[in-house]
């Protein structure tokens, strides 16, 4: 069963202060596509159930609400997933291979081949010009309504068959012998719609068609006249005509053009708006900086800043010194030195007298952030602390007492620094690591740790897994976006190897003579479950029995303690455990650089950017480092994935591919990006589409930062409709 999400201008489209009137002119050239329109009833809506629409039969209106389509408005918005071009009727001898035709004539033979009830059945139909053979399989009841001497319209696609041509299982239509015969059907487009077994696309076309008259008059349109012409756009009704009943090709593109650009301008204008609002509503405090302070602050730091961590520092200094709120996207490859960067900016507001926060999706990763930036601020003044889930009674109270008293620096955390009862004295600078997990509810909720109301900490996100462009720009538009390009000097190169899992064995030989030569190696299995044949711990008996007999082995996983998972990790990076055995939660985060090898065990049931991550744990000292996938891909997509890992190292290209394999929809969901999916727009085939939405988007807030304009609230009232809830647009107002 298909389910309905219906497009949100279209389903309320009529004003609350005025009545839906179905007198409308024709449907453009649509009449000549479907029956003539039955006479509506009053006082018809977008909201009136279909049971209620003149010519739909409460039957059908049971079937159409088994996919979710219960009203008008909900049937306008189930829009065809494709058309097929059906050619004009036509004699048989002009007929063309490989195309939807339609033609008619004389049975002249017929026959029941095969088992009965599952046997197939066979007709001949002959015009003047020529023969074509008709076949229906596993229908051999067709042999009751079909016989020789009948006249039939036949529609099919046309193939070859023998010497012949053939039509398999046509649709039929018996011309009655009494009757006067229909008028030769026209060349048109038929929509093809989402369906069910229960519910197939023609039942679907033929409720369309009783729709559409006394439907499309009630579209709204929220796009001025003006603003429609200018950028070559159909009206709201006319691109659902066009999708639903099309004349041509063009009509198709245009109205499609139409919607697509619609989903689009308002996820933009959402996104402004908040923009807009956040920037002239808001403050956030203007933060110290110095030769002095930037001095004392590098001094703590291990190395150098890179050129692109310097590139990336000037945009955060030249943001936090002001008092307008921080709003900035840090992206880097793996292993590009973003904490650092981050960490910069939280010593920015400790050197103000003010506090910062990092948030982190895991817990294991923010005790790694915790265990590094402690150990870079060692023998300090500056006073940090961890805060998760984990830390409870008497231990998290004292956290947030201190926390509130200005007592604390630095938090570091997971979601538990959303809770309300994590209250900061002057939090200043908020940072929210793994930006593609959290969505626009959770940085929002970030932005609500001040007294004041007016109040509001910068806001950096950074992700290590870089984001294709377009999706910067359409679900991430909200923030200004700074890229740490290269890696720290000293980094090799990984070599990656994809091997069969009949060649393990010979993998952890390989693994063994590396730990031989005192070098260190993780492996990765994707599951922790006692039952599952790749678990953490059986695949660790079998390294303890076989290979790696007498080698130093530890585990680590999420269902561990935090200090059960800490103190493994310490043995590890202290030298003292030669193997890692781990889940995914070793994704990011850690650095350890004497380990030079990752095995990756079922790797084809990673993430493209789950793969690029994992092999980055590797490469960070100054030996060579492997990384080897095991795995037999048994998808198109699992062996795209691999052969992505295997030829390439650089991150940006990498999330390229992955957008190409999963599609934005895949990699930026609802949870991930809080924002809607698109029901129309296709970001990989619309980008030029998206650029003009956005700014247009941008040149619209400027004008009217919350759409308060009279002929602008239908188009305030959508968009609400749409994203008040996903972007926070109702702190706007």
């Amino acid at each position: 069963m298909t389910s309905v999400q219906p497009v949100p201008f279209i389903e309320h489209a009529c004003s609350e202060q005025q009545a839906c009137h179905t007198s409308a002119p024709p449907l453009l050239g649509a009449a000549r596509l479907y029956p003539a329109p039955i006479a509506a009833a009053a006082a018809i809506s977008l909201a009136t159930p279909l049971a209620d629409v003149p010519g739909l039969t409460p039957r059908t209106a049971a079937d159409l609400a088994t996919l979710g389509l219960t009203n008008v408005g909900r049937l306008l918005a189930h829009l065809p997933m494709r058309h097929e071009r059906h050619e004009a009727e036509a004699p048989i001898g002009s007929l063309q291979v490989g195309h939807i035709v339609s033609a008619r004539g004389q049975i002249t033979a017929t026959r029941l081949a095969g088992r009965r009830g599952k046997g197939r059945f066979e007709a001949v139909l002959m015009d003047d010009s020529g023969r074509l053979d008709l076949v229906w399989f596993n229908q051999a009841f067709m042999h009751k309504k079909v016989h020789p001497g009948m006249r039939v319209i036949v529609q099919g696609t046309l193939r070859t068959y023998g010497q012949g041509l053939q039509l398999a299982n046509p649709r039929l239509e018996v011309l009655k012998e009494d009757a006067a015969e229909p008028e030769s059907r026209d060349e048109r487009l038929r929509p093809v719609y989402p369906a069910s077994e229960q519910v197939p696309s023609r039942t679907i076309e033929w409720a369309m068609a009783r729709v559409l008259p006394v439907g499309l008059p009630l579209l709204e349109d929220h796009l001025p006249e003006a603003y429609r012409r200018d950028r070559a756009m159909p009206s709201l009704a006319d691109a659902y005509r066009m999708q639903h009943a099309p004349e041509s090709e063009d009509e198709v593109a245009a109205g499609r053009r139409r919607l697509a650009y619609d989903e689009l301008l308002m996820l933009q204008l959402g996104v402004q708006m908040r923009r807009a609002y956040l920037r002239s509503h808001l403050r956030a405090p203007a933060l110290k900086m110095s030769e002095r302070i930037d001095a004392h602050i590098r001094e703590r730091f291990p190395f150098p800043l890179t050129p692109g961590q310097e590139s990336v520092v000037a945009d955060l200094v030249r943001d936090l010194t002001q008092p307008v709120p921080t709003n900035r996207l840090i992206q880097g490859d793996v292993g590009a030195g973003k904490t650092i960067v981050a960490l910069y900016a939280m010593l920015m507001a400790v050197a103000s007298e003010h506090q910062a926060a990092l948030m982190a999706p895991t817990e294991l990763l923010a005790e790694q952030h915790f265990a590094s930036i402690s150990r870079v601020l060692a023998g300090s003044r500056v006073r940090i602390e961890l805060l998760t889930g984990a830390i409870k009674g008497d231990e998290r109270a004292s956290i947030l007492a201190r926390l509130g008293d200005g007592e604390i620096d630095i938090l570091v955390g997971t979601h538990a620094l959303l809770t309300e009862k994590v209250r900061f004295k002057s939090l200043a600078v908020a940072i929210v690591d793994e930006q593609h997990r959290f969505g626009v509810h959770q940085r929002a909720a970030l932005r609500v740790k001040a007294e004041d109301e007016r109040s509001t900490p910068h806001l950096l996100v950074m992700t290590a897994t870089p984001i294709p462009r377009t999706l910067t720009i359409s679900l991430l538009g909200d923030l200004d976006v700074s890229v740490i390009d290269g890696l720290p000097p000293g980094r090799q190169p990984i070599a990656t190897r994809v091997v069969p899992p009949d060649k393990r064995a010979e993998v952890f030989d390989f693994l063994r003579t590396r730990v031989e030569r005192g070098e260190q190696a993780y492996v990765v299995v994707p599951s922790i479950e006692s039952d599952e044949l790749e678990s953490v711990e059986n695949i660790r008996r079998e390294l303890e029995e076989g290979p790696l007999a007498g080698r130093r082995i530890s585990a680590v996983h999420g269902r561990l303690s935090p200090a059960t998972r800490a103190a493994a990790m310490e043995r590890f990076r202290g030298g003292s455990t030669d193997v890692l055995m781990a889940t995914t939660v070793i994704e990011v985060g850690v650095d350890v650089p004497n380990a030079t090898v990752m095995v990756i065990l079922n790797a084809d049931r990673f993430g493209l950017a789950q793969l690029h991550q994992l092999r980055g744990r590797v490469g960070r000292g100054d030996k060579p480092s492997v990384c080897v996938l095991v795995a037999e891909a048994t998808t198109d997509d699992a062996t795209l994935r691999l052969d992505a890992v295997r030829d390439t190292a650089d991150g940006f290209k990498l999330a390229e591919k992955d957008w190409e394999i999963r599609g934005p929809g895949e990699l930026f969901g609802t949870r991930q990006s809080g924002a809607a999916t698109f029901r129309v727009a296709d970001l990989s085939r619309d980008i030029d589409l998206l650029q003009m939405a956005r700014r247009d988007a941008t040149a619209w807030i400027e004008r009217s930062p919350t759409l308060h304009a009279p002929a602008e609230a239908l188009l305030r009232r959508r968009l609400f409709k749409a994203f008040g809830q996903t972007l926070g647009l109702v702190d706007v107002g």
